[in-house]
């Protein structure tokens, strides 16, 4: 068992924008742990107040791949001057160790975690 994160910062509060921005969060999740979706047990997404175009879950199980996956959606805590239009997303699966984890933070929200993008 293993928890997977990620995020990404999507172009606007729109239904597409939604879609294709998680389509290529849970794309890039699986290609970098070298998961398919009967792997993950379970996954929450959150966004930013930013946000309410759509639900990430939606965008994820129609566009993402993610269509077996159980999922559920929630809205970050508004610390001033977090970073906008942000959708994350945690991840538990069962396959490999904790080590084997391969975080995955696209477009902007490459500055969440730049230890990874190094």
């Amino acid at each position: 068992m293993r928890g997977i994160r990620g995020a990404t910062q999507i172009d606007a509060n729109s239904v597409l924008a939604m879609e294709d921005g998680v389509a290529e969060l849970c794309h890039a999740i699986n290609d970098a742990n070298g998961i398919t979706q009967d792997e993950i047990v379970w996954a929450i997404f959150t966004v930013t107040h930013d946000l309410d175009a759509d639900f990430p879950a939606r965008a994820a199980r129609v566009k993402g791949g993610w269509d077996r996956v159980p999922m559920i959606c929630s809205r970050e805590v508004p610390v001033p001057g977090s970073l906008p239009r942000t959708v994350r997303v945690l991840a538990h699966v069962d396959s490999g160790t904790p080590a084997d984890a391969r975080h995955v933070y696209l477009r902007g929200a490459k500055v969440l975690r730049p230890d990874l993008h190094k």
